[in-house]
């Protein structure tokens, strides 16, 4: 029973607790791609249970913690639904039943947070409803959640910021938006691998502010995910993403006599990756993806097919008929020097192989990011970081629209877009179990997007950077703090300083601070 997946909500904080404990070499957390399942989370705080004299005082108390959330429950034949209560780990739930062919677990959702500072002064508010559980060889899973924001400065609160886009419903004012949000999926589980099938955000690689190949930017969207792992050393993992163009097909579209009904340009992108670990805490990840329209090609759901050449091939080469490819790779160091995390990202949409060092000839559109951290550094528990993200003009963009980078016209990859770059230091520090204390220090300097014209026909291309937009420098502090499994307090402080183009400058503060019960 305990083998079926379910996907574990990537903001949850055993995340970070077992990335760290990866990082000081307790365990192995292959977390590359994410979600990771509860599956995983559960067999990695029971290894570290059974090495517990190898952790500190908090370390200790913090896995205790988790286990009440994720330690495995036998079922008995005479379970009986239970609402309200706490279960055999003692985790307070608001509906559970154990039976040994069945387990269900249901929570509902509630937040209130406050948002204030730099032209924005609203309220956040939702509830909601997740419920999870086990039948037979299957996992199945639902997130619902509900969000009103009533106040000033809402249509602002997520340009050029890391916060997840969203679909507005129909009754927007300028001081009051409505949106939901919904996670779901059903898999099915053997020795070695996995097949799901739901709606939820993907994330591949590793960002401390970003992610330049697959982020939460992007609002979720409908998936088939297939994980294998035919060796210890050797992982597997492909999907096919449903995505939302946002481009009306006028050809399909038509008049109801009532209203019209509009269509949509169909949009997919599939990827698949391969990841290598040699030794313990060692990964090296090569992937591909490709994003593609108007219809849903069956060569694309072939998990081992080639994508690229797959694509050239049907296309006849023909740029016009053909689809949006990228190659990527991800290296990952832990522990290899102690106490230490050592990463690099390389994301490739398009080059020129033979005109690479040709400042004339060279189509250089790619993208990486390097960073490092170490754990206990000067304190136990605290943790000094640095990361660098270069993106070249051009990088997620097609001369297709609708095989653009994006989701809902939310990048899928970096939410900076392309033409960036950015620069930050970062600590993390917890004195006390389940407070987390965070600090982040960035500049970025941003450019224009460009012309389809001047991607495809100037040579040599332009500059890194040119049309230059901006500089920005941000300062952030957050702090929060899980009272119980489940339940949280944050708050958070950003100063934000912007100097344009034309010199002009600009700064503000934004305070947040919130209450909720369930992740966002």
């Amino acid at each position: 029973m305990h083998a079926q997946t379910v996907w574990e909500n990537y903001r949850s904080e055993v995340y970070p607790y077992l990335s760290r404990m990866a990082q000081k070499g307790l365990v192995e957390f292959s977390d590359i791609i994410q979600p990771v399942s509860r599956e995983l989370i559960t067999t990695r705080l029971l290894q570290l249970d059974s090495m517990r004299n190898q952790l500190t005082t908090i370390e200790r108390k913090e896995l205790d913690f988790y286990l009440r959330e994720y330690r495995p429950i036998e079922g008995t034949d005479g379970a009986r639904l239970k609402g309200i209560q706490r279960d055999a780990n003692k985790r307070l739930r608001g509906l559970f039943y154990h039976g040994k062919d069945f387990q269900l677990y249901a929570d509902p959702f509630g937040s209130l947070m406050r948002v204030s500072g730099g032209g924005k002064n609203f309220t956040q508010m939702s509830q909601g409803l997740q419920f999870w559980g086990k039948a037979g060889k299957f996992g199945f899973q639902f997130y619902y959640r509900d969000y009103t924001e009533i106040g000033t400065g809402i249509d602002s609160f997520r340009k050029e910021s890391p916060e997840s886009g969203i679909i507005l419903e129909y009754n927007t004012t300028p001081k009051s938006q409505n949106y939901a949000t919904v996670r779901t999926n059903i898999s099915y589980t053997w020795k070695n691998g996995q097949i799901s099938i739901g709606q939820d955000q993907m994330r591949w690689g590793y960002g401390e502010n970003g992610r330049i190949v697959l982020s939460d930017k992007a609002l979720a969207y409908p998936y088939v995910r297939f994980d294998y792992q035919p060796l210890k050393w050797l992982r597997f993992n492909y999907m096919n993403l449903w995505l939302n163009s946002n481009i009306i097909d006028s050809t399909r579209s038509y008049n109801t006599g009532v209203s019209d009904r509009i269509l949509y340009v169909p949009k997919y992108m599939a990827t698949h990756s391969l990841i290598f670990t040699p030794k313990k805490g060692f990964d090296i990840a090569i992937g591909e993806s490709i994003v593609y329209s108007d219809r849903l090609d069956i060569g694309f759901l072939i998990p081992i097919n080639f994508f690229k050449i797959y694509d050239n091939n049907r296309s006849n080469y023909n740029i016009g008929a053909g689809s949006n490819g990228q190659f990527f790779t991800q290296f990952s160091s832990r522990n290899q020097i102690k106490n230490t995390h050592l990463y690099a990202c390389l994301f490739i949409d398009e080059i020129r192989v033979s005109t690479i060092f040709n400042p004339a000839k060279s189509r250089n559109q790619v993208g990486y990011t390097l960073g490092g951290s170490i754990t206990d550094a000067l304190l136990p528990y605290l943790t000094l970081g640095t990361e660098y993200t270069h993106v070249n003009p051009f990088v997620y963009s097609n001369i297709i629209p609708a095989q653009f980078y994006t989701q809902f016209d939310y990048s899928l990859g970096d939410w900076m877009g392309n033409n960036f770059d950015r620069s930050m230091v970062f600590a993390k520090y917890t004195p006390i179990p389940r407070v987390r204390l965070y600090a982040r220090y960035e500049h970025i300097r941003k450019g224009g997007p460009g012309t389809i014209q001047q991607q495809y026909l100037a040579e040599p291309q332009p500059r890194f950077l040119f049309d230059f937009q901006k500089k920005r420098t941000d300062l952030f502090f957050q702090v929060g703090y899980e009272f119980m499994n489940n339940f949280y307090f944050t708050g958070s402080y950003q100063w934000l300083s912007q100097t344009l183009a034309d010199g002009a400058n600009a700064k503000n503060n934004t305070i947040q601070v919130g209450i909720s019960y369930g992740l966002r």
